[in-house]
């Protein structure tokens, strides 16, 4: 074989062994690449949970406490800046600070207490008594405080009498653009009842990393 030949022969699979060398390496990269990818669509994420309640009795604070504990949630207490005397609370006297609260849609109740920043959780679980068949004015006040757009939110209640649906009507009718689940009524609700509705909604125990 003339010399030139075997030069030519040499480079020819000289390229040959580096163009397979080239595709085998962007092979193992796109098989790595899709593998990462794929991890990434599986990996379960953890989502930020608030647990944000108004109680001025004390007992939509205990079921509050027990979400947060099904949860890993935050519990955060919305305060108002005046607190609710007996008196205020006297549902029987249409001149009380509650009934005059509730009888004008456009009250809102100053908070007071702790602010809380809503922009570093993804899913926020308001709780509230029922008052007058609806949510207390100062969740109305909460609620247009904060930012809740791109948020789950997620109701519950306790209530002498009355269930949730309608209340939880009046806030999907008054903040439409917001993400609102199915909510609960929670009176009475033990651990494992409020774990078990939890787990309905695929939220779960989540540590709470803040």
């Amino acid at each position: 074989m003339p010399e030139t030949d075997s030069q030519t022969l040499k480079q020819t699979n000289i390229m040959y062994k580096t163009l397979l060398a080239g595709l085998t390496a962007i092979t193992l990269t796109t098989l790595s690449y899709a593998q990462q990818k794929q991890e990434m669509k599986t990996e379960p994420t953890q989502s930020r949970i608030l647990v944000a309640s108004f109680s001025a009795t004390g007992t939509t604070s205990r079921a509050a406490a027990k979400v947060a504990a099904a949860t890993g949630g935050t519990l955060h207490a919305i305060t108002p800046a005046q607190a609710y005397t007996a008196a205020d609370l006297d549902w029987h006297d249409k001149r009380s600070r509650s009934s005059v609260e509730m009888d004008d849609p456009h009250a809102r109740p100053a908070l007071g207490g702790r602010e809380v920043e809503t922009a570093g959780y993804d899913v926020i679980f308001i709780g509230y008594p029922i008052w007058w068949n609806l949510a207390p004015r100062i969740i109305n006040t909460f609620i247009e405080r904060h930012d809740l757009r791109g948020k789950v939110l997620i109701p519950f209640a306790t209530s002498g009498g009355n269930g949730i649906s309608n209340s939880v009507a009046a806030l999907k009718r008054s903040y439409p653009d917001l993400d609102w689940r199915e909510g609960r009524l929670l009176n009475r609700a033990g651990d494992q009842e409020i774990r078990s509705w939890v787990a309905q909604l695929g939220i779960g125990q989540q540590p709470d990393k803040r």
